[in-house]
């Protein structure tokens, strides 16, 4: 199974939560998208432990099967188009979570989250263990 990590999801696996990191160790591959790792800096900035949060992250970057998922054309047009989507629904989610979810549906992976606006996206599979 391929992956892809929201925000809080990486900060429940660095915390040390079991059913995640289970779920984790059974997946090919995991996709991190540049927006979590912008969020994820942005976090690191304002802390108190910036660099042993670097370096942390910098150490799970390099572990076998995990990669970053630039910000592609076709991710641009995605969100463009959820942005069309969701505020037809009348179902606006954070503009950060929407390039999540873009990143998500291009690469074909699930999403996992602990954030439940997500199920407002059409045809994103979202797993929150």
């Amino acid at each position: 199974m391929r992956v892809c990590l929201d925000t809080n999801a990486y900060s429940r696996l660095m915390g040390g939560h079991a059913p995640l990191t289970q779920l984790l160790e059974s997946c090919e591959e995991v996709l991190f998208p540049a927006t979590v790792l912008g969020e994820l800096h942005a976090g690191f900035e304002l802390g108190s432990r910036r660099e042993a949060n670097r370096r942390q992250l910098g150490e799970f970057l390099a572990l076998p099967g995990v990669e970053t998922i630039p910000v592609t054309t076709d991710i641009a047009e995605r969100y463009g188009i959820l942005i069309g989507q969701l505020t037809g629904q009348g179902t606006p989610i954070p503009t950060n979570d929407i390039w999540i979810a873009a990143a998500a549906l291009e690469t074909g992976t699930r999403l996992v989250t602990y954030d439940s606006h997500f199920k407002h996206i059409h045809g994103l599979i979202v797993l929150g263990p």
